[in-house]
């Protein structure tokens, strides 16, 4: 007989049992006597790719991860080209739309605005208060680019929290998904029987704000090691909270830095290659944005880094970027705009409104257009050539989620450029073989940063998640490829590689901590970089 200590909890501290391994983990005669010697993770994959939808695969996925974690998240990284869009983007997004009516049993966390005075209580609910690490908090306002869900949106959050664990090695029971209910301005789902959260509009702002320092004080004070992701928030509430409470809690929020993130890291490879082809200095670069959201603002703000790393300065690198929204391009004599726009608001443009983008790209002229609108189609034909005729190599990065939302794919861009289109997306397309050549299609997925952000902070205990250290997730990410990657003309590394290129982000994020003096792990000073990396991947929970 083997016996294996049992770890359990007692008053909040781990302790240790000794216990008998049971010779199978079922009594025999409940399973089929043959079970374990066939393959099981075959049958599921099967059974899996027997599914003719891509919400049917989500459902089954759904079920294999609650009732055997151990064979969900070895498949996820065994197929994680497959598996991944089927749990995230773009597959979620119908999980979403039809959460209330799918629904079949509790997961995650609800936390309601009839809640509020009571938050400690609601918290204190959650079954593995002493396991708790992570959790990726929305509020269902601003769902991918389908709008206010309410909480239809708690898929978004189970399945970001899925990536954490497939991506980089977080124990499953550390997880925590949340939905806020603040109610919902979408007519649908008011008038919708089946719908699952409150049918009242959202609540005002300062009751917003008064229930939100609420939640994040009892979350800290239940989970004083908690790292808090916020997720798909309205522009307006994703900056607003970010700044709130960036000082004062280990926060981040993925749609304004996760996405700068991995758009910068994916950004540096893209433009050595177009500098090659063009013979111009990289601080040549000049980056117009089509969609000025939280997303499309944030991803500006990180790509300033670019131009502040080649020795520019912060006031240069604001002017190597334009903007445009659903008015045109963005300048100061245009009117009254949002407050997060007047950053990047030109003061250098006087003139009549520019609408049409394909007349601000030839204003502007840009090397690289980057698309965070959410209106499919935009990048047109002409937009591409146009793009391809100022530009030896292009940079076209349509990141709107999901693909359906993309300006344009992978197979327009690579047409209407001849080929030379440098190209990342938010959502995945397949490659293509092109005049005999394979061309691959980067995806700018937040999936290569976050969990690396994640697993860094986590293992240092960042007391906060610094400009810096998502910075440095950006350059851990693009110094990931391999030299085959490169050959390849790749702009991101090859996702089944994730735990690799996670261990790298979070490297690069732990180190930067530390030199910044956000830490609290100081052991983790004193390791090489070889010895450090060692010792995250040692972290990471193997399925």
């Amino acid at each position: 007989m083997t016996v294996i200590l049992n770890p359990y909890f007692q008053n909040g501290v781990q302790k240790l049992k000794l216990v008998a391994e049971r010779e199978s983990n079922v009594l025999r005669g409940l399973v089929p006597p043959e079970l374990e010697h066939t393959d099981q993770e075959a049958r599921c994959l099967m059974q899996l790719r027997s599914k003719t939808s891509g919400i049917e695969k989500y459902i089954y996925l759904a079920f294999l991860r609650e009732h055997d974690p151990h064979l969900f998240y070895h498949l996820a990284l065994a197929h994680m080209a497959e598996i991944t869009p089927l749990i995230y983007t773009p597959v979620v997004g119908d999980a979403c739309l039809q959460f209330s009516h799918n629904y079949r049993k509790p997961e995650g966390l609800f936390v309601s605005i009839k809640d509020k005075g009571n938050i400690r209580q609601i918290i204190a609910n959650w079954p593995r208060r002493n396991e708790a690490r992570i959790s990726v908090v929305t509020d269902g306002s601003r769902i991918l680019g389908l709008g206010d869900l309410g909480v239809n949106g708690m898929p978004i959050s189970i399945g970001k929290l899925s990536l954490y664990v497939a991506g980089a090695g977080l124990r499953p029971e550390s997880t925590m998904p949340i939905c806020l209910d603040l109610g919902t301005n979408n007519p649908k789902y008011l008038e919708d029987p089946f719908y699952l959260g409150m049918r009242k509009k959202r609540v005002p702002d300062a009751e917003m704000e008064a229930f939100m320092d609420e939640f994040m004080f009892e979350m800290t004070r239940a989970f004083p090691k908690m790292l808090i992701q916020f997720e798909d928030f309205t522009t307006e509430n994703a900056f607003k909270y970010l700044e709130r409470f960036r000082k004062q809690y280990p926060v981040f929020n993925d749609d304004i830095q996760g996405t700068g993130s991995v758009v910068l890291g994916g950004f540096l490879n893209a433009a050595e290659l177009a500098s090659q082809a063009s013979g111009e200095p990289l601080t040549s670069q000049r980056i117009l944005f089509f969609g000025a959201g939280s997303a499309g603002v944030g991803v500006a703000s990180q790509l300033m880094s670019f131009f502040i790393l080649k020795g520019m300065t912060e006031e240069q690198a604001r002017r190597q970027i334009w903007l445009v929204d659903s008015q045109g391009l963005i300048y100061d004599s245009r009117g009254p705009m949002a407050e997060h726009k007047k950053f990047f608001s030109r003061d250098d443009y006087n003139g009549p409104p520019i609408k049409s983008l394909i007349d601000v790209i030839q204003y502007v002229k840009p090397t690289a257009l980057f698309g965070l609108s959410t209106q499919p189609g935009t990048f047109s034909t002409e937009v591409i050539q146009t793009m391809s005729a100022l530009n030896p190599r292009p940079i076209i990065f349509p990141l709107s989620n999901p693909s359906r939302l993309s300006e344009t794919n992978f197979e327009e861009a690579v047409k209407h450029s001849n080929g030379q289109v440098l190209f990342a997306s938010g959502s995945p397309f397949p490659e293509i073989d092109y005049n005999g050549k394979m061309l691959y299609p980067g995806q700018g997925n937040n999936m290569y940063v976050f969990p690396g952000i994640g697993l860094g902070s986590l293992l240092c205990r960042a007391v906060e998640v610094t400009d810096t250290m998502i910075e440095a997730s950006a350059i851990g990410l693009s110094q990931s490829l391999t030299a085959s990657e490169r050959a390849d003309g790749l702009l991101y590394p090859r996702i089944s590689r994730i735990r690799e290129i996670s261990a790298d982000v979070a490297l690069a994020v732990i180190r930067d901590a530390q030199k910044c003096g956000v830490d609290r792990e100081p052991p983790l000073r004193s390791k090489t970089d070889a010895q450090l990396l060692e010792y995250i991947s040692g972290k990471m929970w193997k399925a």
